[in-house]
């Protein structure tokens, strides 16, 4: 058996549908963000050599990585207590810094308690999969564009499950209503559905969990720290926090550092913190990790001048296909892997712009997109060099109407 033959086919039939994935080799400035150095030649047989670029793809949606207070507690976590955590919460890896930062999101959401996980992946994929282990006969009613963490969670746990249209109330209703009040039920859904943008219709959901009995498990992955008048997400600024009884939530994006949690009652953290083995087995997150997400946090809480966006106006001013949506997330919509993949190597080659294709996989063929990530750092002249670059390709590459120029031949 060749296995590496095997392994070699299948990357080939990846590069044949065009949605092959290159990393770019960066290195971030700090204090200079979104500003970055891109290393067109990295390994082995590179000379070293860099040349500017700016970012535009990153989910560090608010600079909150670069911020001064983010990086001095990180600073001071590492002189204090050093660099690793020693382990798994369970043996040796619970420092004073992950007790306070649990705190610290249980009264940002509202909430009796919170469990940190290493990444929002896993608290999804750990909590979804043990609640079907903790509530006999348990069916699970997700939202058929919730992440791929929430989807392997929700499989992982092996019970029934039913997808309803997106963000379609009538047709969660339908499904709902086949059970009996009595049967065991969680609605899963996103607030913020990171590839298009889309918010969800919270309180209409949340009356439907109490007409028919269900708990209610949100993710706020893209919202938190950027909605709401303390950055606790979409279910803050509606004022329905109380309404949600298990919050999905990241320290990656909007509060620039790494690391997943839940907030909910005391009862099922502490039960998720007992039963789930992607919590019990894992080494917990770096003193300084844990550092800097709680000084990001308590930023946040009282700052929202980090906020501020305008670039979804000014590319729609220049007659650009941007997905609509109410959010700040900003998809331009190409329709195609290999024009996609063209656009952003000719955004990264010739205009110093780098912004990664999305394509399928993370979404449904045929709606592959560029996805715009606007922060404070991005100045009018930044935002204009964009749109510039944009409407310059968009005229040359006219994918919209199905005729594609080479590009890269010219």
């Amino acid at each position: 058996m060749d296995y590496n033959k095997i392994f070699e086919e299948r990357i080939g039939q990846i590069h044949a549908e065009g949605r092959y994935r290159v990393f770019a080799d960066l290195k971030r400035r700090c204090g200079a963000y979104p500003q970055a150095d891109h290393f067109p030649q990295s390994g082995p047989q590179s000379n070293g050599g860099s040349r500017p670029v700016t970012v535009w793809c990153s989910n560090d949606y608010l600079g909150m990585s670069q911020h001064p207070a983010v990086r001095a507690a990180m600073h001071e976590a590492i002189d204090s207590v050093g660099a690793g955590s020693g382990g798994t919460r369970n043996i040796s890896g619970t420092t004073h810094y992950h007790v306070e930062l649990e705190h610290e999101l249980a009264e940002l959401h509202g909430k009796e308690a919170a469990l940190l996980f290493t990444s929002a992946y896993i608290a999804n994929d750990a909590t979804l999969s043990t609640l079907v282990k903790l509530i006999p006969g348990l069916v699970i009613f997700s939202d058929e564009k919730n992440h791929a963490s929430m989807i392997a969670g929700i499989r992982h746990g092996q019970g029934e499950k039913r997808i309803w249209r997106h963000n379609d109330i009538a047709h969660l209703e339908e499904l709902l209503s086949e059970y009996p009040k009595d049967t065991p039920k969680i609605i899963a859904f996103e607030s913020v559905y990171s590839m298009d943008g889309h918010i969800a219709p919270m309180k209409e959901i949340c009356d439907l969990a109490v007409k028919y009995n269900a708990m209610t498990y949100l993710d706020e992955v893209h919202a938190v720290g950027m909605y709401g008048p303390r950055g606790g997400g979409i279910a803050e600024r509606e004022g329905l926090m109380d309404r949600i009884d298990i919050i999905n939530g990241t320290l990656a994006k909007g509060f620039g550092v790494m690391g997943g949690y839940i907030a909910a009652t005391k009862a099922c953290c502490d039960a998720i913190r007992s039963y789930s083995p992607g919590f019990i087995f894992t080494t917990s997150l770096a003193p300084a990790v844990a550092a800097g997400a709680l000084a990001s946090i308590r930023h946040l809480k009282v700052s929202e001048i980090e906020r501020a966006r305008t670039l979804k106006e000014k590319l729609l001013g220049c007659g650009l296909p941007v997905m609509d949506n109410p959010s700040h997330i900003v998809p331009v919509l190409v329709g195609d892997p290999v024009h996609c993949k063209t656009v952003t190597d000719l955004l990264l080659d010739q205009y110093g712009i780098y912004v990664q294709p999305i394509n399928y996989p993370t979404v449904s063929k045929g709606t592959e997109r560029i996805r715009l990530t606007p922060t404070p750092y991005h100045t009018n002249e930044h935002m204009d060099w964009l749109a510039s670059a944009l409407t310059n390709l968009w005229e040359r590459c006219p994918v919209a109407q199905g005729t594609y120029v080479k590009l890269a031949a010219e």
